[in-house]
């Protein structure tokens, strides 16, 4: 499983999330994948590898066709470390409004 320096490094660039968003509805062959985006197959195969060193996709080739899937756990870990920060920071921002809201308890 990739670390979380790569898995929000395949979500740094908009043709990596569009590859995800697209996964999202189901596995895709490569073809289709790259046919929005206005790019040679290498390099958009680059951006595959970024995905798929991030642990966010898995392929598999089947003849001359290689398919695409997302891998839900990446999509997990992601949710739960923004699922993490966002508890952290409500619950500054509550103190905060408390200390700004309530005279009584600035001291």
């Amino acid at each position: 499983m990739a670390n979380l320096d790569s898995i929000f490094h395949g979500l740094a660039d908009p043709t990596r999330r569009a590859v995800i968003a697209r996964l999202a509805r189901g596995p895709a062959p490569v073809s289709e994948l790259a046919a929005p985006h206005d790019m040679a197959l290498p390099s958009f195969l680059k951006h595959l590898k970024v995905l798929e060193t991030g642990g966010w996709i898995a392929s598999e080739k089947a003849g001359r066709t290689r398919t695409c899937r997302l891998r839900p756990e990446t999509v997990q870990l992601a949710e739960g470390w923004l699922g993490q920060q966002r508890h952290l920071w409500n619950a500054r921002l509550d103190r905060l409004d408390t200390f700004l809201t309530d005279p009584e308890k600035k001291g």
